[in-house]
């Protein structure tokens, strides 16, 4: 499983679901520390701001940043905690990714209506998304399923919420 949150509610959901393994998505400047019970090796930060594309200044989802975060992902099935600032966009885009790899047979779409179905205010980065279609090998499958649910629910904040990497029962 693969639980997406905000920073707001990163220490509260690493103790509710008792996770040890997390990834930051960060845009840098504001301090990523390790939550409670959770060792070094098993929390990765990668940094990149929640673009669509190039900007001065700033740094755009890239392929490397894709493949950190899939390879960090790929090291076992535990669950995996996913938090950016708002857990609305760059999150979701890469738990939605994390999906996916962890399970090659199961269709994009139905990932993508599950995560919606889970996250109304969910509005994945269409870049991350569009980077590990391309690493995954999917064809534009995820692409295109992440435009079909469309933009989420207007919000400040998303809330936290468990995309299962199974099949969904």
């Amino acid at each position: 499983m693969i639980i997406v949150c905000p920073a707001s509610q990163l220490e509260d959901s690493v103790a509710r679901y008792g996770v040890k393994r997390v990834l930051t998505l960060t845009s840098g400047g504001l301090p990523t520390p390790r939550p409670a019970g959770v060792a070094a090796e098993d929390h990765l930060t990668v940094t990149f701001h929640d673009l669509l594309g190039a900007r001065d200044g700033h740094v755009a989802p890239g392929a490397a940043h894709v493949a950190e975060a899939l390879a960090f992902a790929a090291r076992d099935d535990l669950p995996l905690l996913v938090h950016c600032y708002a857990g609305v966009s760059r999150s979701p885009a890469m738990a939605y990714a994390i999906a996916c790899a962890r399970a090659p047979d199961r269709d994009e779409a139905e990932i993508a209506q599950e995560l919606r179905r889970l996250s109304p205010s969910a509005t994945p980065n269409a870049l991350v998304v569009a980077l590990a279609d391309d690493a995954l090998g999917r064809g534009g499958r995820m692409r295109a399923a992440i435009a079909a649910i469309g933009r989420g629910e207007d919000a400040f904040e998303g809330e936290v919420f468990v995309l299962p990497t199974g099949p969904v029962r």
